[in-house]
């Protein structure tokens, strides 16, 4: 069984969930999960969890991401990108320094209202299955954070965006949401997604290429390890005598690792047996001097 990480750069007219089905015969392997969906009109990355690394799935749901996409100004749908009905038109008559002032007023922290047709559950019910029997009910908004917004390019009515936000940002609802600011709507033209946490798209295969690879048996060379996912925090090796402890998931005192490092409370680290293969995620427990296990990953072995 394969266990890490593939970043697919999907493609559009596939959902998220139609690429873990092709992925899946593809690899030969039924435990394969995506980190979250990614609408079927738009491409780029969608890191995909094989074997172990499916644990990751929610956290890596969690990362920040970047997009590039295109804004066209002077119209409003119903789903907030060209894929929905048309609910009005108008004339864009602010200036080229008046839309660039209102886009990037979005850096920072703002609250957005989830789009009706989202996979968002509202009483059990997902919000597109709402939207598609024609109700719409009230959502609540949502802080998210912006982290940099940069115009590309600007052919009115048409502008292109860099935008690199929190998890769970709508990016249709912000190009709407600037499309109000301006007084002419705004609706999403296109969206392609380049980074999920770490994982870019330069890194990314299509499907058709995957599937090259594994006809050639070379699928492990796409095959992104588990510990990635840790990259940004600080690894440990536990001693080979304490071995016992990581094979059976229990914590373990600083004392008892290669590097005898401590750390503040709740911080996490990478957790390696002496040999170097991934053990886990632990958080560091000052008032005890131990480490805690957050996720293991046995499989690694």
């Amino acid at each position: 069984m394969l266990n890490g990480i593939i970043v697919i750069e999907k493609e559009a007219g596939f959902t998220s969930h139609d690429v873990v089905a092709k992925m899946r015969g593809i690899c030969r392997q039924k435990k394969i999960g995506h980190t979250g969906t990614l609408d079927p009109a738009a491409t780029g990355v969608l890191p995909v969890c094989l074997g172990s690394a499916t644990k990751l799935c929610d956290m890596l749901t969690q990362k920040d991401k970047e997009y590039v996409a295109e804004l066209l100004l002077g119209v409003e749908t119903d789903t907030q990108d060209t894929t929905g009905c048309v609910l009005t038109e108008h004339e864009v008559v602010a200036t080229e320094d008046e839309i660039r002032r209102v886009i990037l007023g979005f850096q920072g922290t703002y609250a957005q209202v989830p789009p009706m047709y989202s996979a968002l559950k509202v009483d059990g019910k997902k919000l597109y299955e709402l939207a598609r029997a024609g109700k719409e009910v009230e959502r609540k908004a949502r802080e998210v954070q912006i982290h940099e917004i940069e115009i590309l390019e600007m052919k009115l009515p048409v502008v292109k965006l860099r935008v690199a936000c929190s998890k769970g940002t709508y990016i249709r609802t912000l190009c709407a949401d600037i499309g109000e600011k301006l007084g002419c709507g705004g609706t999403m033209q296109s969206l392609r997604r380049t980074r999920v946490g770490g994982y870019r798209l330069q890194e990314a295969v299509t499907l058709e290429k995957l599937e090259q690879l594994r006809d050639e048996d070379r699928l492990k060379e796409v095959l992104i390890p588990v510990d990635s996912a840790f990259s940004t925090h600080p690894a440990l090796h536990v001693r080979t005598e304490w071995r016992k402890l990581l094979d059976n998931g229990n914590a373990f005192y600083a004392s008892q690792t290669v590097e005898q490092h401590t750390y503040q409370t709740g911080e996490w680290v990478r957790v390696y047996w002496e040999d170097g293969k991934f053990a886990g995620v632990y958080a560091y427990e000052a008032s005890r001097k131990w480490y805690k296990p957050v996720k293991m990953f046995p499989e690694q072995i």
